[in-house]
C-alpha cells in the first residue's frame, strides 16, 4: 500500500524493514481496542544486530541517539504489520519508552531516546509526538545499546 505515510517515509529515506519475529515467548504486538502496544524493539538493522555496546563506553550520545532511531524504525515495522499494512491507519504515537544501556552515572537518556522521539514526528508529524520515559538500564538484551518500546492509537 502507497498512502501518506509511505510517502513520507520514501521521502525521508527510510525502507521499513520486514519486521521480525518474536524469538521466545512473546508476541511482536498486541491490539486491543484502537491501541497497539509494540513490544520492545531493538537495533536489527540491514546487516544484523547493530550498535552492540554500551552508551558512554562503545558509544557515543549521539551514536546512542542514532541506535534509537534505528528501533523506532523497527516499530514503525511493527506498526504497519498490526495495520494491515496501512500506516495511514496510525491516528497518534501515543507512549514511547526508551531503554539504554549506559555506563554507571550515564545522563544522557533523553538525549539518546530523543533519536526515536524525532523520527516519530518526523513520520507522523503532530501524530507523532507523544508521553515518554527514558530509562537507564544496567544491561539489554544481547548488549545492544538501546531497546524503545512504543503504544499507538489505530483507527
Amino acid at each position: 500500500m502507497t498512502g501518506r505515510i509511505d510517502a513520507k517515509l520514501k521521502a525521508l529515506g527510510i525502507d521499513l524493514p520486514s519486521p521480525p519475529a518474536p524469538v521466545a515467548s512473546y508476541v511482536p504486538y498486541v491490539r486491543t481496542g484502537n491501541l497497539v502496544f509494540v513490544s520492545g524493539q531493538v537495533t536489527i538493522g540491514p546487516k544484523g544486530l547493530e550498535y552492540v555496546g554500551i552508551v558512554g563506553q562503545d558509544f557515543t550520545t549521539d551514536e546512542g541517539k542514532a541506535a534509537a532511531r534505528l528501533c523506532a524504525v523497527n516499530l514503525i515495522a511493527q506498526a504497519r504489520a498490526a495495520c494491515g499494512g496501512d500506516l495511514d491507519r496510525v491516528k497518534r504515537v501515543v507512549k514511547v519508552t526508551a531503554f539504554v544501556n549506559a555506563v554507571p552515572g550515564f545522563k544522557e537518556h533523553p538525549e539518546v531516546a530523543n533519536g526515536a522521539s524525532d523520527l516519530f514526528v518526523e513520520v507522523f508529524g503532530d501524530a507523532g509526538r507523544h508521553a515518554r520515559a527514558a530509562v537507564g538500564a544496567g544491561s539489554l538484551p544481547r548488549n545492544v545499546a538501546v531497546e524503545v518500546e512504543a503504544v499507538f492509537e489505530v483507527e
